[in-house]
């Protein structure tokens, strides 16, 4: 039986790969995100770290884009395509790990909501409706601002406060297929809660929660920009949010620096609709209804 379960699963593999192929704008998001990703990998051997030094430069501050400087020279002399080949880094790594987090709470709060009935569920309906009225930026600076500067924070304040749609979704999903032959069948003959929820609940589930994480993704992305624009991310690592503050900072869009503001705003709006793209493209998939719109 689990080799003929491991070769459905491979089987439908092929298949949402093959479907996905044929949607060009998620294939388009998948690319440009691809291409992103390398570069943020590759940062130590395309633009060394040391040409972050202020001290070690002899740039001519503010230099408009040239040749020798693709996308111009910030208020310290540092060539802008470093801080943004760096950038990447962290706004990719602080937009993952906060939606991963963001993903594990709201299944697992959404499957409890959803398959168990009674105190249990309406205590975990009330603690999803309140962190869902509750403004989560809000909520995000007021940890960022107690806890201590960092990556980690950062990604803790986003992840802890964007999980709620995520739950309530997953809780419909798990409302729904709870009620299914199947699932009573399963319990008829003894099956225990974690047994149903880990072969039956969790499998249903996990499409929607695959194409709401490529989804969420670009929501981290700009959270963290808004917390580090706001000047409570990492100082110390550079991300594109931080680069929009220190454009604000000596006032760049109003003294004809237009490069400082617009080529980490376009960066940041590229990469979110990329994974809004693949993740639009992965809904379409996954729930069949959405084909024909």
């Amino acid at each position: 039986m689990s080799s003929i379960a491991a070769q459905r699963r491979r089987v439908a593999l092929i298949d949402f790969c093959k479907s996905f192929a044929k949607n060009r704008a998620g294939m388009a998001g998948f690319i440009f995100l691809l291409a992103v990703s390398l570069i943020a990998l590759l940062a130590p051997v395309i633009t060394p770290a040391h040409l972050l030094d202020v001290t070690q430069l002899n740039n001519q501050r503010f230099a408009p884009p040239s040749l020798e400087h693709l996308f111009g020279t910030d208020h310290l002399s540092r060539d802008l395509l470093v801080r943004m080949v760096w950038g990447a880094r962290s706004s990719l790594i602080v937009g993952l790990s906060a939606t991963a987090m963001s993903m594990v709470i709201g299944t697992l709060v959404g499957i409890a909501a959803g398959y168990f009935q009674g105190w249990i569920a309406s205590l975990w309906m009330r603690i999803i409706d309140f962190f869902l009225v509750l403004p989560s930026l809000i909520l995000a600076i007021v940890l960022s601002s107690v806890m201590s500067r960092g990556m980690l924070t950062i990604i803790i304040a986003i992840g802890v406060t964007s999980w709620a749609g995520t739950a309530r979704v997953v809780r419909s999903q798990a409302l729904t297929i709870s009620t299914r032959d199947y699932v009573e069948r399963a319990k008829a003959l003894g099956a225990g809660h974690w047994h149903i929820i880990l072969k039956h609940i969790f499998p249903g589930v996990l499409p929607l929660v695959l194409a709401n994480t490529t989804l969420t993704v670009g929501s981290a992305i700009i959270a963290e920009s808004t917390l580090a624009f706001l000047g409570l991310g990492d100082t110390t690592k550079q991300s594109w949010g931080t680069i929009l503050r220190n454009s604000m900072d000596v006032s760049a869009a109003t003294s004809g620096y237009w490069w400082y503001v617009l080529i980490p705003g376009l960066a940041i709006v590229s990469v979110v609709l990329a994974f809004t793209l693949i993740g639009r493209a992965v809904e379409t998939i996954v729930n069949p209804t959405l084909r024909s719109r």
